[in-house]
């Protein structure tokens, strides 16, 4: 039976980085097993198996790109009260109580601070190689189908309704606007999922997003097709 690249990468760790990554895996499907806004253990493992793709054609540092995307929605900002801080600090307690290096959580903490979307008018391109293969990863699970699905259900989880005609997309131009918007779930396609493709990273990243983008821009034309009863 063929090994996948996660498979791969993971058998290219020493055995206590394994222990580590097995260990975080854990903890992951208890605090997010049951979570149903889309940002759920296998959104986690998605982005996890994406990173590490993309780390191995970047040349990133793949035991920091494997924790980073498996602890960047450990505590996430949108459900913490706006706080960029708390994921951060729950995964760097983590990592701490677990043993692990200083300069490996540094790395880790500062990854999950920057990952984030925080509105179309704000810069949000991380720091280091790694930081940037984890926030593509997460961006390309917000396109395609998959995208679709969990636009819905996070806007389903917060009673957001899907669409309204009178109510135009806003294009934030601040974090505290972004993170206090009421909008719609159809405008947040405008607002956020349809501009992630032009925001992304890496040429790695970029090659597989062009097809999800698309599937997206696909589904916003016929749902308004539909919606004005045109077919």
């Amino acid at each position: 039976m063929p090994t996948s690249k996660i498979d791969q990468e993971f058998s290219a760790l020493s055995d206590e980085q394994n222990r580590t990554v097995e260990k975080t895996v854990q903890l992951v499907k208890e605090k997010l097993g049951e979570d149903t806004s889309g940002h759920d253990y296998y959104h986690i493992m998605r982005v996890r198996a994406l990173a590490v793709r993309l780390a191995g054609q970047e040349g990133a540092d793949v035991f920091v790109v494997e924790l980073a995307a498996l602890l960047h929605d450990i505590a996430d900002w949108k459900f913490h009260g706006g706080d960029l801080n708390e994921g951060p600090r729950v995964a760097s307690e983590w990592l701490e109580s677990i043993g692990e290096k200083p300069e490996t959580i540094e790395k880790v903490a500062a990854i999950i601070k920057e990952v984030s979307y925080k509105g179309a008018g704000v810069k949000t391109t991380p720091q280091s190689i790694e930081g940037k293969v984890v926030q593509d990863a997460d961006r390309l699970d917000a396109l395609g189908a998959i995208g679709i699905a969990r636009t819905f259900a996070y806007g389903g989880k917060f009673e957001r309704p899907l669409y309204d005609p009178e109510q135009p997309p806003v294009m934030h131009q601040t974090f505290e606007e972004y993170k206090n918007a009421k909008g719609t779930t159809l405008n947040h396609f405008y607002e956020k999922i349809l501009l992630l493709k032009d925001r992304l990273n890496t040429d790695s990243a970029r090659s597989l997003a062009d097809e999800r983008h698309k599937y997206v821009a696909d589904f916003v034309e016929r749902f308004l097709l539909e919606w004005e009863g045109k077919i």
